[in-house]
């Protein structure tokens, strides 16, 4: 007697927790554009802004409970593409793009498109065991939340120089065109930029650590503005700073490679 073919089960109730908070950064990124159209462009950030730390949050449960699924890749590629590439998008072109006399939606489609590209990048090498970027702890190109984030900026300028009567030059639609065009390439390029993996905290200064990031949450509710300004200022720094670093994990590589091939093989006799 032949038994029927079994379905296969459906996802259990501990893979939900990580899969809940992706949706929830999904719905952020949409409720962003929202806001966008009722003219609302802090709730707008602040929404992406959001998604963003519900995106560092969902794959860490994840691995914390053990739930990791094909599933849950695939519905955080989508979320991301959403939350930051169609959603910044939108917001550009809603904020300013939209009074370009050409090439404004142009240039929203591309930072959209981009995105959308590094993960289809992402998602095809994730089982790729060659990635030299990624095992010696580097990240290929900006990630999308950092790309998004980035893409903000003249809006952050605009918000922080509200009431100084310069406001309008962040707001200028060539600018916030150069900018918008120079993330979307910074996402789709191969140049190493850091991942949280590449930083070691020493065990004597791991206070301190947490000191900062206490006071960076404090900062982030008084001044969000101010505050993600100047993280974005950072990673920009860091970017260059990467660059070099990788250099000498290359250099070391090709120098451990070459000893490694100059030992004699063992005589076979």
């Amino acid at each position: 007697m032949s038994l029927a073919p079994q379905a296969p089960a459906g996802l259990t109730l501990r893979a939900m927790a990580p899969n809940a908070i992706t949706a929830a950064a999904l719905c952020l990124g949409l409720t962003g554009v929202r806001f966008a159209i009722g003219g609302e462009w802090d709730k707008a950030l602040g929404s992406i802004i959001l998604a963003g730390v519900l995106d560092g949050l969902d794959g860490r449960i994840a691995r914390l409970l053990k739930a990791n699924s094909k599933f849950g890749a695939e519905l955080d590629s989508l979320s991301d593409n959403i939350a930051f590439g169609t959603a910044p998008a939108l917001i550009l072109f809603l904020w300013s793009l939209k009074d370009a006399p050409r090439f404004g939606w142009t240039a929203a489609l591309a930072l959209a498109v981009c995105c959308a590209l590094r993960l289809a990048r992402f998602n095809s090498r994730i089982d790729s065991i060659e990635q030299p970027h990624k095992s010696a702890g580097f990240n290929t190109g900006v990630p999308a939340p950092a790309g998004a984030g980035l893409a903000f900026m003249p809006v952050y300028l605009w918000l922080v120089s509200s009431g100084t009567g310069y406001e309008h030059w962040f707001r200028s639609w060539p600018l916030v065109m150069a900018w918008t065009l120079f993330i979307a390439l910074l996402m789709i390029s191969s140049i190493p930029t850091y991942s949280w993996t590449s930083f070691r905290i020493r065990r004597s200064v791991r206070l301190f650590a947490l000191a900062a990031m206490a006071l960076l949450v404090a900062a982030l509710a008084t001044e969000p503005w101010w505050t993600l300004l100047v993280v974005s200022l950072i990673y920009l720094v860091l970017i260059p700073l990467g660059l070099a670093s990788y250099a000498k994990v290359r250099r070391r590589r090709a120098s451990e490679a070459r000893r490694a091939s100059a030992v004699p093989a063992p005589d076979a006799g």
